[in-house]
């Protein structure tokens, strides 16, 4: 009677459903089961139902992809959720756009699958600059990709009108001229798809744009961006984003959201999804809370926000295919 009592007076109290996973349990069920757990678990579940609630409620889907998700072996997730319009909008890292490209013309990153302190004698990453091997993390990538990254890119630049550009105006460009179907900017080019990157010069596609700028005319205006993307909101019914990492895309996404103007008053996001290996006490935004971003207006009060602290290349996967299990099964009924 006690315990009753209480759970009346601590409103949303839950039994707490241990899971079961049997032979044949699919990533839906998996999913629909960690609904009754706690901590990342049910964080996890709570991310998938948010994301749901995006696609079957009129709502502008915005995507921030920070680190290095292409590399890591997540292209073709992202290529597909922009070519089914899982998101309408994408704001992303230039070294995603760089791999992205790399991959589209022929070359590959390679697992490094023993982890060694020494080649021959020689510490591991001294042999692999010996050799133009060059590693992310537990990858790498041959420097003869960079090469043919730009050779593209500067055969593009040659190839554009002699105007002024936007930043995704002349993503937009180069995804034209790309014919691999699995491009991330490809796939934004065939879906209608504005793909936004604000930090375009910290990347290798900033470096060679600056390059071909040393001797031949290339205009790029750095800040007309920001009026379409928030022309991107305020034309929404309901807004949504899915972030993964934080850093610059979802600064990029949240002030647009902070300044736009929304229909009936409402202000900042009505959704929001945050995938992070951050935490607050470093005062980075890849860390900070979404609770947080309510204070400045960029959330609205009353959002569904949830933050799973994961490796977005464990968790992305997994909330793929558990939303995808979803709708194909709305479809069915």
């Amino acid at each position: 009677m006690m315990e009753d009592t209480r759970n009346e007076e601590l409103a949303g109290l839950r039994a707490v459903q241990p899971i079961r996973i049997g032979a044949r349990t699919t990533v839906g069920e998996l999913v629909t089961g960690l609904q009754g757990c706690a901590f990342g678990a049910g964080r996890l579940a709570r991310a998938v139902a948010i994301y749901e609630a995006m696609l079957t409620e009129e709502t502008t889907k915005f995507l921030g992809i920070a680190g290095a998700l292409v590399p890591a072996g997540m292209r073709s997730v992202l290529a597909d959720l922009i070519r089914d319009r899982y998101v309408d909008v994408v704001v992303t890292t230039g070294a995603n756009l760089v791999h992205d490209i790399i991959e589209a013309l022929g070359s590959h990153h390679y697992l490094r699958e023993i982890e060694q302190t020494s080649v021959g004698g020689v510490p591991e990453d001294v042999w692999l600059r010996r050799h133009n091997v060059d590693r992310i993390y537990d990858l790498v990538v041959h420097d003869e990709a960079f090469a043919k990254l730009e050779a593209f890119l500067h055969g593009i630049f040659e190839r554009l009108d002699e105007r002024r550009y936007t930043i995704r105006e002349l993503l937009t460009a180069i995804g034209e001229h790309i014919s691999d179907r699995n491009s991330i900017l490809r796939c934004a080019v065939e879906s209608n798809v504005p793909v936004f990157c604000p930090a375009l010069a910290d990347s290798m596609i900033g470096l060679h744009a600056w390059i071909y700028m040393q001797s031949r005319r290339l205009e790029v205006d750095v800040f007309a961006d920001m009026r379409e993307l928030i022309e991107h909101f305020s034309v929404a019914n309901r807004t949504g984003a899915i972030i993964l990492g934080g850093g610059v895309p979802k600064n990029f996404i949240f002030q647009a959201a902070l300044v736009a103007p929304r229909p009936e008053g409402r202000e900042g996001l009505d959704y929001a999804i945050q995938l992070t290996t951050h935490t607050p006490e470093d005062g980075s935004l890849s860390g900070a809370t979404l609770e947080e971003a309510r204070s400045w207006g960029k959330i609205s009060g009353g959002a569904k926000t949830v933050t799973v602290h994961t490796d977005a290349t464990i968790a992305l996967p997994i909330i793929v295919a558990a939303l995808r299990e979803r709708m194909a099964q709305r479809t069915v009924r």
